[in-house]
Parts: C-alpha cells; structure tokens; sequence
C-alpha cells in the first residue's frame, strides 16, 4: 500500500491534510475490519491534538479516533452516518472532519507518508 503523499499522518493512523481535512488510514481501516458505525463531532466543536474526537466501531472493536492538530470542526461527512462501510472501500477518499487548524505548525511533526508506510509497515510486523 502506497499512502498519499499529500497529507501528513499520526502513529494513532489518522490522516490530515494542510487544509485540516481529517480521515484515518488504509492500515488503520484493514485493522479494524468491516467498519459499522462512526461517530463524529459536531461542527463547531473544538479538538485538541492528541486527543479523542470521536469513534470507528467495526465487526471487531471500538476505537478511538486522535486529533492529529488542534482546531474547530468545520464540517463533517454526513455520508458515513449511514454508509461507514465508506472507509473500508476508500479509507484515504472518505474524509471523517474537516477543521480550521488552530496552528499549522503542529502538521510539521507528524510523519511523511513515506515514513508512516515504514511505521506501519513495522507495525503489522513486515
């Protein structure tokens, strides 16, 4: 799997890109499973970086979803309430939040795509 190279990513596999668009990774969604249920914010809500936004509940578990920048949420796709299965089918097109960044300086930590495909990578054990 080759990721987008557009976009920064999390350890927590969240994705986002320089405009704050939010969604998690191909990995993170082949992990879970078949996805069944998201559960978002609501628009104008604040996140914080490094914290809890929100859920993805598939077949297998419930996982939390990680702010990867702080912001408010501008919008949310209202198309995965009641069409998740949306990520398993194109977890890097299937947007979950979108945020205006507080700071766009907390993007330049995150990982490149390149160094997130080699995270993981370790990660599944390859």
């Amino acid at each position: 799997m080759t990721y987008p190279t557009d976009r920064k990513y999390t350890k927590e596999h969240e994705w986002i890109t320089a405009d704050g668009t939010i969604g998690i990774t191909h990995y993170a969604q082949e992990s879970l499973g078949d996805i069944v249920f998201v559960d978002m914010p609501k628009v104008g809500t604040e996140i914080t970086a490094g914290k809890t936004f929100g859920t993805v509940e598939s077949v297998k578990a419930v996982s939390d979803l990680y702010a990867p920048a702080s912001g408010t949420v501008t919008e949310v796709n209202g198309a995965l309430a009641t069409a998740p299965e949306q990520v398993n089918k194109d977890a890097h097109g299937s947007w979950m939040v979108k945020i205006k960044l507080k700071d766009p300086n907390e993007l330049n930590p995150l990982l490149s795509a390149s160094d997130y495909e080699k995270f993981a990578g370790e990660e599944a054990g390859h």
